[in-house]
């Protein structure tokens, strides 16, 4: 299988840490060139000198603009879009969720995902076609109390991702979306210690509730998601696209 990312340019939006951090890396241990964006200052200063960066929040119209002319100007086009960039929002019953902390969830986790859609469509379209993977989450297969914006930005995704594969397929993009399950990291831990002090319980007792609904009990990394990524950008995923592909272990439902 070549899995060769010889030459190809690749945006990966909150790439200095986590998941966008392992998936940028893979890229370029196969031959891409790869820029990324965060808004994690310290994250970004830690960057080998190969992957090139701008500091900007996708949800924010004007960083988002910067963003694609330094895209511009460090790849000079663009092959491949990652929309890594995504929060966690609040927890809590909807009653209790504030307005504000519900409209950030959906402005990075959506809005930012269409602001950098928009902007990266037509490099992408110039370089005679490429790769959208968008970034879901099991959470947009099932539903999941106390998480509500999370989950809703995460399901449109997914409406986002299959609507944008009909309508750029003749302009030779595919688009895909992956929907990691239980993703070893800080992340995670937060988001179980978070879940956790709303529940009253430990966070070892909402992890274990959580890997319960998992056919292979386990959860999966980083780089399990990266090599997914890697996949469906490169020549043995040429033919998927309008696809939501689950980096789970088997989940059939979350707590």
């Amino acid at each position: 299988m070549n899995l060769a990312a010889t030459g190809l340019r690749v945006l990966v939006t909150a790439g200095a840490a986590g998941i966008g951090r392992v998936i940028a890396q893979t890229f370029i241990d196969n031959g891409a060139r790869v820029h990324v964006c965060d808004v994690d200052d310290k994250a970004l200063a830690q960057l080998p000198e190969t992957i090139t960066h701008s500091r900007a929040d996708v949800a924010n119209l004007a960083d988002v603009e910067r963003l694609f002319a330094d895209v511009q100007r460090h790849l000079g086009g663009l092959d491949v879009l990652v929309n890594n960039a995504g929060i966690g929002g609040p927890t809590a019953k909807v009653e209790d969720i504030r307005p504000e902390d519900w409209d950030r969830c959906i402005a990075v986790d959506l809005n930012g995902m269409f602001y950098c859609t928009r902007k990266a469509m037509p490099l992408i379209k110039a370089a005679g076609g490429g790769s959208i993977i968008n970034l879901s989450s099991i959470a947009g297969r099932f539903g999941f109390a106390m998480r509500t914006p999370y989950s809703a930005a995460k399901w449109a995704v997914v409406g986002f991702t299959q609507s944008l594969a009909v309508e750029a397929g003749p302009d030779r993009v595919r688009v895909n979306c992956i929907q990691p399950g239980i993703v070893e990291g800080e992340r995670v831990e937060r988001i179980v210690a978070a879940k956790a002090e709303a529940l009253g319980v430990s966070p070892d007792a909402v992890l274990d509730k959580m890997v319960e609904g998992i056919s292979l009990k386990t959860t999966v990394t980083a780089q399990d998601i990266a090599n997914t990524a890697l996949f469906l950008a490169t020549e043995p995923g040429r033919h998927i696209s309008g696809q939501a592909i689950s980096v789970c272990g088997g989940a059939r439902y979350l707590v």
